[in-house]
Protein backbone atom coordinates (compact mmCIF):
# COMPACT_ATOMS: atom_id res chain seq x y z
CA UNK A 1 0.00 0.00 0.00
CA UNK A 2 1.13 3.50 0.06
CA UNK A 3 2.95 4.68 2.59
CA UNK A 4 0.49 7.08 4.18
CA UNK A 5 -2.27 4.90 5.65
CA UNK A 6 -4.62 7.56 6.74
CA UNK A 7 -4.34 8.97 3.27
CA UNK A 8 -5.12 5.58 1.53
CA UNK A 9 -7.84 5.51 4.12
CA UNK A 10 -9.30 8.69 3.29
CA UNK A 11 -9.30 8.15 -0.37
CA UNK A 12 -11.31 4.37 -0.08
CA UNK A 13 -13.78 5.83 1.90
CA UNK A 14 -14.46 7.58 -1.36
CA UNK A 15 -15.29 5.06 -3.44
CA UNK A 16 -18.67 3.93 -3.45
CA UNK A 17 -18.15 0.39 -2.60
CA UNK A 18 -15.91 0.70 0.19
CA UNK A 19 -18.62 2.41 2.47
CA UNK A 20 -20.71 -0.78 2.31
CA UNK A 21 -17.94 -3.28 3.47
CA UNK A 22 -17.60 -4.67 6.86
CA UNK A 23 -14.51 -3.43 8.32
CA UNK A 24 -12.78 -6.74 8.32
CA UNK A 25 -13.34 -6.89 4.75
CA UNK A 26 -12.18 -3.17 4.44
CA UNK A 27 -9.05 -3.98 6.43
CA UNK A 28 -8.26 -6.55 3.73
CA UNK A 29 -8.82 -4.28 1.06
CA UNK A 30 -6.69 -1.72 2.52
CA UNK A 31 -3.37 -4.61 3.44
CA UNK A 32 -4.03 -5.85 -0.12
CA UNK A 33 -4.22 -3.20 -2.81
CA UNK A 34 -1.26 -1.82 -4.15
CA UNK A 35 -1.39 1.66 -5.80
CA UNK A 36 1.00 2.71 -8.53
CA UNK A 37 1.69 5.79 -10.32
CA UNK A 38 1.20 6.40 -13.94
CA UNK A 39 2.39 9.22 -16.26
CA UNK A 40 0.23 11.28 -18.60
CA UNK A 41 0.18 8.90 -21.63
CA UNK A 42 1.19 5.83 -20.17
CA UNK A 43 -0.45 2.59 -20.51
CA UNK A 44 -2.65 1.38 -17.34
CA UNK A 45 -2.98 -2.03 -19.03
CA UNK A 46 -3.48 -3.01 -22.78
CA UNK A 47 -5.35 -5.45 -24.85
CA UNK A 48 -4.18 -9.13 -24.59
CA UNK A 49 -2.93 -8.67 -21.32
CA UNK A 50 -4.05 -11.27 -18.28
CA UNK A 51 -6.10 -9.84 -16.00
CA UNK A 52 -5.00 -10.54 -12.78
CA UNK A 53 -6.43 -7.15 -10.79
CA UNK A 54 -9.78 -4.75 -10.44
CA UNK A 55 -8.77 -1.41 -11.06
CA UNK A 56 -9.47 2.00 -9.65
CA UNK A 57 -8.77 5.89 -10.10
CA UNK A 58 -7.16 7.34 -6.73
CA UNK A 59 -6.43 10.10 -8.77
CA UNK A 60 -5.59 11.30 -12.18
CA UNK A 61 -8.23 10.60 -15.47
CA UNK A 62 -7.75 7.37 -17.66
CA UNK A 63 -9.77 6.56 -21.03
CA UNK A 64 -10.94 3.34 -22.55
CA UNK A 65 -9.85 2.54 -25.80
CA UNK A 66 -9.49 0.28 -28.56
CA UNK A 67 -7.80 0.11 -32.08
CA UNK A 68 -10.35 -0.63 -35.04
CA UNK A 69 -8.72 -2.89 -37.67
CA UNK A 70 -8.94 0.34 -39.80
CA UNK A 71 -6.36 1.70 -37.15
CA UNK A 72 -9.17 4.34 -36.14
CA UNK A 73 -9.03 4.67 -32.00
CA UNK A 74 -12.66 3.79 -30.71
CA UNK A 75 -12.77 5.11 -26.68
CA UNK A 76 -15.29 3.49 -24.84
CA UNK A 77 -15.25 4.96 -21.48
CA UNK A 78 -13.44 7.46 -19.24
CA UNK A 79 -12.49 6.86 -15.53
CA UNK A 80 -12.13 9.56 -13.59
CA UNK A 81 -10.69 9.46 -9.57
CA UNK A 82 -13.13 7.24 -7.33
CA UNK A 83 -14.34 4.71 -10.41
CA UNK A 84 -13.10 1.00 -10.48
CA UNK A 85 -13.31 -1.28 -13.51
CA UNK A 86 -12.18 -4.69 -15.00
CA UNK A 87 -14.39 -6.75 -13.13
CA UNK A 88 -15.99 -7.93 -16.59
CA UNK A 89 -12.71 -9.25 -17.44
CA UNK A 90 -11.84 -10.99 -13.74
CA UNK A 91 -15.36 -12.78 -13.86
CA UNK A 92 -14.86 -14.04 -17.01
CA UNK A 93 -10.89 -14.65 -16.51
CA UNK A 94 -10.52 -13.41 -20.47
CA UNK A 95 -7.81 -11.70 -21.42
CA UNK A 96 -7.84 -7.70 -21.48
CA UNK A 97 -10.02 -7.05 -24.16
CA UNK A 98 -9.30 -3.06 -23.94
CA UNK A 99 -6.48 -0.41 -23.28
CA UNK A 100 -6.58 1.66 -20.75
CA UNK A 101 -4.46 5.04 -21.68
CA UNK A 102 -3.62 8.03 -18.64
CA UNK A 103 -4.81 11.22 -20.15
CA UNK A 104 -2.82 12.99 -17.25
CA UNK A 105 -0.83 11.78 -14.24
CA UNK A 106 -2.69 9.31 -12.21
CA UNK A 107 -2.89 7.18 -9.53
CA UNK A 108 -4.18 3.26 -9.77
CA UNK A 109 -5.03 0.84 -7.31
CA UNK A 110 -4.60 -2.40 -8.09
CA UNK A 111 -6.74 -5.34 -6.16
CA UNK A 112 -5.80 -8.77 -6.37
CA UNK A 113 -7.80 -11.28 -8.29
CA UNK A 114 -7.79 -13.22 -4.83
CA UNK A 115 -8.98 -9.89 -2.85
CA UNK A 116 -11.37 -9.67 -5.45
CA UNK A 117 -13.02 -13.24 -5.47
CA UNK A 118 -13.13 -13.31 -1.18
CA UNK A 119 -15.11 -10.19 -1.34
CA UNK A 120 -16.96 -11.67 -3.71
CA UNK A 121 -17.45 -14.76 -1.76
CA UNK A 122 -17.75 -13.22 1.31
CA UNK A 123 -19.84 -9.40 1.13
CA UNK A 124 -23.57 -9.52 -0.23
CA UNK A 125 -22.92 -5.89 -0.07
CA UNK A 126 -19.91 -5.69 -2.53
CA UNK A 127 -22.07 -7.89 -4.99
CA UNK A 128 -24.88 -6.13 -5.31
CA UNK A 129 -22.58 -2.75 -5.60
CA UNK A 130 -21.10 -4.55 -8.69
CA UNK A 131 -24.45 -6.01 -9.91
CA UNK A 132 -25.45 -2.28 -10.38
CA UNK A 133 -22.00 -1.30 -11.74
CA UNK A 134 -22.43 -3.68 -14.65
CA UNK A 135 -25.78 -2.63 -15.04
CA UNK A 136 -24.74 1.20 -15.47
CA UNK A 137 -21.52 0.08 -17.52
CA UNK A 138 -23.77 -1.81 -19.75
CA UNK A 139 -26.34 1.23 -20.27
CA UNK A 140 -23.48 3.37 -21.12
CA UNK A 141 -22.08 1.22 -23.76
CA UNK A 142 -25.17 0.74 -25.54
CA UNK A 143 -25.79 4.48 -25.28
CA UNK A 144 -21.81 5.12 -26.73
CA UNK A 145 -23.03 2.75 -29.78
CA UNK A 146 -25.92 5.19 -30.27
CA UNK A 147 -24.19 8.50 -29.66
CA UNK A 148 -21.42 7.58 -32.47
CA UNK A 149 -23.87 5.99 -35.28
CA UNK A 150 -27.03 8.14 -34.53
CA UNK A 151 -25.60 11.35 -33.02
CA UNK A 152 -24.29 14.78 -34.42
CA UNK A 153 -21.15 15.98 -33.09
CA UNK A 154 -22.57 18.98 -30.62
CA UNK A 155 -25.28 15.85 -29.19
CA UNK A 156 -22.28 13.60 -28.73
CA UNK A 157 -20.36 15.80 -27.11
CA UNK A 158 -23.28 16.98 -24.53
CA UNK A 159 -24.00 13.24 -23.69
CA UNK A 160 -20.48 11.89 -23.19
CA UNK A 161 -20.00 14.87 -20.76
CA UNK A 162 -23.05 13.53 -19.22
CA UNK A 163 -22.31 10.14 -18.95
CA UNK A 164 -18.89 11.36 -17.00
CA UNK A 165 -21.39 11.95 -14.05
CA UNK A 166 -22.72 8.30 -13.39
CA UNK A 167 -22.32 8.23 -9.45
CA UNK A 168 -21.30 4.34 -9.87
CA UNK A 169 -18.83 4.53 -12.56
CA UNK A 170 -17.86 8.38 -11.56
CA UNK A 171 -18.82 8.82 -8.06
CA UNK A 172 -16.18 11.23 -7.23
CA UNK A 173 -16.84 13.57 -10.04
CA UNK A 174 -18.54 17.11 -9.28
CA UNK A 175 -19.72 19.72 -11.15
CA UNK A 176 -16.48 21.38 -11.64
CA UNK A 177 -14.43 19.23 -14.08
CA UNK A 178 -10.63 19.45 -14.95
CA UNK A 179 -10.97 18.51 -18.20
CA UNK A 180 -9.02 19.61 -21.53
CA UNK A 181 -10.79 20.12 -24.96
CA UNK A 182 -8.40 17.57 -26.23
CA UNK A 183 -9.89 15.44 -23.90
CA UNK A 184 -13.30 15.78 -24.32
CA UNK A 185 -12.39 15.22 -27.91
CA UNK A 186 -11.30 12.00 -27.00
CA UNK A 187 -13.81 10.48 -25.01
CA UNK A 188 -16.47 12.31 -28.12
CA UNK A 189 -15.06 10.43 -30.73
CA UNK A 190 -14.38 14.07 -32.44
CA UNK A 191 -11.66 16.63 -33.07
CA UNK A 192 -10.29 18.85 -30.56
CA UNK A 193 -11.35 21.78 -32.27
CA UNK A 194 -15.21 20.39 -32.78
CA UNK A 195 -14.74 19.78 -29.31
CA UNK A 196 -14.61 23.25 -28.79
CA UNK A 197 -17.66 24.62 -31.15
CA UNK A 198 -19.66 21.88 -29.67
CA UNK A 199 -18.72 23.60 -25.99
CA UNK A 200 -19.45 26.81 -27.06
CA UNK A 201 -22.68 26.08 -28.31
CA UNK A 202 -23.36 24.28 -24.76
CA UNK A 203 -22.46 27.13 -23.16
CA UNK A 204 -24.99 29.75 -25.20
CA UNK A 205 -27.45 27.10 -24.14
CA UNK A 206 -26.50 27.61 -20.38
CA UNK A 207 -25.64 24.31 -19.99
CA UNK A 208 -22.35 24.64 -19.08
CA UNK A 209 -19.57 27.33 -18.57
CA UNK A 210 -15.95 26.90 -20.19
CA UNK A 211 -13.50 27.83 -17.44
CA UNK A 212 -9.65 27.79 -17.65
CA UNK A 213 -8.63 24.12 -17.69
CA UNK A 214 -12.22 22.82 -17.34
CA UNK A 215 -15.64 23.09 -17.49
CA UNK A 216 -18.76 23.69 -14.67
CA UNK A 217 -22.07 22.03 -15.26
CA UNK A 218 -24.84 24.05 -15.35
CA UNK A 219 -27.44 21.78 -15.98
CA UNK A 220 -26.34 17.86 -15.83
CA UNK A 221 -30.55 16.91 -16.83
CA UNK A 222 -30.41 19.12 -19.97
CA UNK A 223 -26.74 17.93 -20.84
CA UNK A 224 -28.37 14.13 -20.41
CA UNK A 225 -31.66 15.17 -22.94
CA UNK A 226 -29.68 17.61 -24.99
CA UNK A 227 -30.47 19.08 -27.65
CA UNK A 228 -34.53 18.49 -26.93
CA UNK A 229 -33.80 20.51 -23.19
CA UNK A 230 -31.91 23.20 -25.15
CA UNK A 231 -35.06 24.05 -27.51
CA UNK A 232 -37.54 23.48 -24.66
Amino acid sequence: MTNNRNDSRQRFAKTMWAGMLAPEHMQKVEDEVVERFIPAGGYVCRKGDPVDHWMGVMEGFLKMSSISPDGKTVTFSCMLAGGWFGEGSLLKTEPRRYDVVALRDTRVAYMPRSTFNFLLDHSIAFNRFLLHQLNERLGLFISLVEYDRMLDPDTRVARCLASMFNPYLNPGSSMQLQISQEEIGYISSVSRQRANQALQLLEKKKLLTVDYGGITILNLDGLRRFPDEADA
